[in-house]
């Protein structure tokens, strides 16, 4: 218990001096024999607050924290969609009527092909 209440003291004191736009993408994980980790959501925030660890170390030690230093891995926020299927604007019905009514009129061709192949996957508005 005398942990979690550490971890939201140093959350706390992380918030209030890491750089606003930082502090949103990377959190305060643990604490560890006077280390602070910090998880960043990408390479970048960990590469700029790598750069600003030992100013975070003097500020975890000034506001009555022992911290030897401050690691910081890269620990990416989970991505709920994955892969979603690219959603498509329909075709107007007119544009399909018009489309169909060349397709009838040329003669077999690549060109005809493409289109006809086309029509069958889209979407039509009604």
């Amino acid at each position: 218990m005398a942990h979690a209440g550490l971890l939201q003291k140093l959350a706390r004191i992380y918030a209030s001096v890491a750089p606003e736009n930082l502090g949103k993408a990377s959190r305060v994980a643990n604490y560890k024999s006077g280390v602070v980790v910090i998880h960043a959501d990408n390479g970048a925030v960990a590469v700029k607050l790598r750069q600003m660890a030992p100013s975070l170390a003097n500020e975890f030690s000034k506001r009555g924290v022992e911290c030897n230093g401050v690691q910081v891995k890269v620990q990416a926020l989970e991505i709920y969609q994955h892969s979603q299927a690219p959603t498509g604007h329909p075709l107007p019905a007119g544009a399909g009527r018009a489309l169909t009514e060349l397709i009838e009129n040329m003669p077999d061709s690549p060109l005809r092909a493409a289109i006809e192949t086309f029509l069958k996957r889209s979407a039509r508005a009604e």
